[in-house]
């Protein structure tokens, strides 16, 4: 981590991209996920630190946003659907800004999609869709930023 950093440096998501399963999806403006740990309290005598706290787990969770242009990721998801299975893609998130200290790219393997949304729309407003999903495998880092 530098000692100090100027303001170019700090990342914006403008330079952000995403893949699902190998296809860049311009369409995409915003993609969130996160791996969420789970804890259990650990009662502790002797002490008055308070209830101390085990990991048991994680739960890995996202969000994909973005602005409607194709209907490819919706029939997708309807096909498998129709074949009794449900849509596992892997995703791939990029930052790189070019003013920053380098890119980051994550690799989040066996990402399935907790909605489907077929239709949401209204007058004078741009259709975008979000589009949360769960992963089960641990995400990789192939490029940091150092």
């Amino acid at each position: 981590m530098p000692a100090t950093y100027t303001p170019e440096q700090v990342i914006s998501g403008t330079y952000g991209e995403a893949w699902i399963d190998g296809e860049k999806f311009a369409e995409i403006y915003g993609l969130q996920a996160k791996v969420n740990i789970n804890k259990e309290d650990v009662p502790m005598c002797g002490t008055n630190n308070g209830t101390g706290k085990k990991m048991m787990g994680w739960q890995g969770t996202g969000s994909l946003r973005f602005n409607k242009v194709t209907s490819s990721l919706l029939k997708k998801q309807l096909d498998a659907l129709r074949s009794g299975k449900e849509l596992v893609v892997d995703i791939i998130s990029k930052v790189a800004d070019p003013a920053a200290l380098g890119a980051e790219r994550v690799y989040i393997p066996n990402c399935t999609f907790d909605d489907i949304t077929l239709a949401d729309w209204e007058s004078n407003k741009i259709l975008q869709v979000e589009m949360p999903f769960t992963f089960s495998e641990l995400p990789e880092l192939l490029d940091e930023i150092s």
